[in-house]
């Protein structure tokens, strides 16, 4: 299956820097057609994805058939089951906004070995004026790289719009996840970084 470039795999680079570091055991919640998987897979010893929708997990095991350090479980993530203390790395991407927030991140928070890290690219709703006036100034910059790279819009998986703002996120975020770092993004994305502190 073909490789492709959208506003969440612009993000990719960065979680497979941060899963090359631990060259461990990564957990892709919501994994999708299993690219990002693909490409963590080549720097940890296993990459397990995970999403609930049938058919996206289907094509996920047919592009990754071949590789043995991988799997996939047809669930959301508040449904799958691992012991704590599984995963040196935690990928969220485009995902954990489907789901309550505060619950994914205590869990995902209990799931990571000592030293992990958590890594989310997130979509955030646009409700403050700071909010409009970010998305507004990227608007050029994300219609050119969008350009350049060929975007693919629409990879037949299931989506949905956020409901927290980047405050919202952010408060939640460091109640859950002391010194977590929440940053803007280009591409009407925001990073979530967390090292365990054990």
């Amino acid at each position: 299956m073909a490789d492709y470039w959208n506003h969440n795999t612009a993000y990719h680079p960065w979680l497979v820097d941060i899963a090359a570091r631990h060259h461990g055991d990564v957990l892709d919640v919501g994994c999708g057609e299993g690219l990002l998987v693909q490409r963590l897979a080549s720097v940890s010893r296993r990459v397990v994805g995970i999403d609930p929708d049938a058919a996206t997990v289907e094509r996920a095991r047919l592009r990754l058939h071949s590789m043995a350090n991988t799997s996939f479980d047809r669930c959301d993530f508040q449904g799958y089951t691992a012991p704590e203390r599984s995963f040196d790395v935690i990928a969220f991407v485009a995902s954990i906004h489907h789901q309550p927030l505060r619950e994914a991140l205590a869990k995902a928070r209990r799931l990571l070995k000592p030293g992990g890290e958590l890594a989310v690219v997130g979509l955030a709703a646009n409700t403050t004026i700071r909010d409009w006036a970010w998305s507004l100034l990227c608007t050029p910059w994300v219609r050119i790289g969008s350009l350049l790279h060929r975007e693919t819009r629409d990879i037949g998986v299931p989506v949905t719009e956020p409901h927290e703002n980047l405050d919202q996120i952010r408060q939640v975020a460091t109640e859950v996840l002391p010194n977590a770092e929440v940053r803007r993004g280009l591409y009407y994305r925001y990073r979530l970084h967390w090292r365990d502190p054990r």
